[in-house]
C-alpha cells in the first residue's frame, strides 16, 4: 500500500487533530469480524497497530482476500458515498488497535469545513486508488504468463 493513503501524509496537522479528537480508541482480537459485506457503513477506522484483511464473499467458497491493511491506514471507505453499505468484509488477522470515527460526524464536519471535506475525500480516493492498483498487480501476477513482460 502506498504511503499516500496514510492519514499522516493525507492531512494537515489541524485536520488530523480534528479527526482524532472525535475518534475513540478500540481494539479487536485476532479473528474478530469488524464488518460484513452489505452491512451499514456508519464509521471508519484508522489502524494504529495490527493487520486487517479485506475480503469478499464468494458463493460456495471461502471469502476471497482482497487486501491487507496495517499501521496508519484507512479501514472502511464505503461510509463516504451512498448507499453507505460495506462493499466487502474486514477481519482482524492479528490483534488490532485503531481509532474508530463516526461517519455522520465527519460528513457534517466536512460540510461545514470545505477544506476538510476536500482533504477527507482526497484521502479516501487515494486509499481506493492504491487498493485498485494493488488488485490490478495481483491479477497480473495471477493471469499473465511467466516471462511475458506485460500485456503486450
Amino acid at each position: 500500500m502506498s504511503v499516500t493513503a496514510t492519514m499522516t501524509s493525507a492531512h494537515s496537522a489541524p485536520h488530523r487533530e480534528r479527526l482524532i479528537r472525535i475518534a475513540r480508541e478500540v481494539t479487536f482480537l485476532a479473528g474478530t469480524r469488524i464488518f460484513e459485506e452489505g452491512g451499514r457503513a456508519d464509521r471508519f477506522w484508522i489502524i494504529r497497530t495490527g493487520t486487517v484483511t479485506l475480503d469478499m464473499h464468494t458463493p460456495g467458497r471461502r471469502s476471497a482476500v482482497i487486501e491487507n491493511l496495517g499501521h496508519n491506514e484507512l479501514l472502511g471507505c464505503s461510509w463516504l458515498s451512498p448507499p453507505n453499505a460495506w462493499r466487502m468484509g474486514a477481519e482482524a488477522i492479528t490483534p488490532v488497535r485503531a481509532y474508530e470515527v463516526d461517519a455522520e460526524t465527519v460528513r457534517m464536519m466536512c460540510h461545514s469545513d470545505p477544506a476538510l471535506g476536500v482533504a477527507v475525500a482526497g484521502w479516501v480516493a487515494r486509499a481506493l486508488a492504491d487498493r485498485l492498483q494493488a488488485a490490478r498487480a495481483r491479477l497480473l501476477d495471477l493471469y499473465t504468463p511467466c516471462g511475458s513482460g506485460g500485456l503486450g
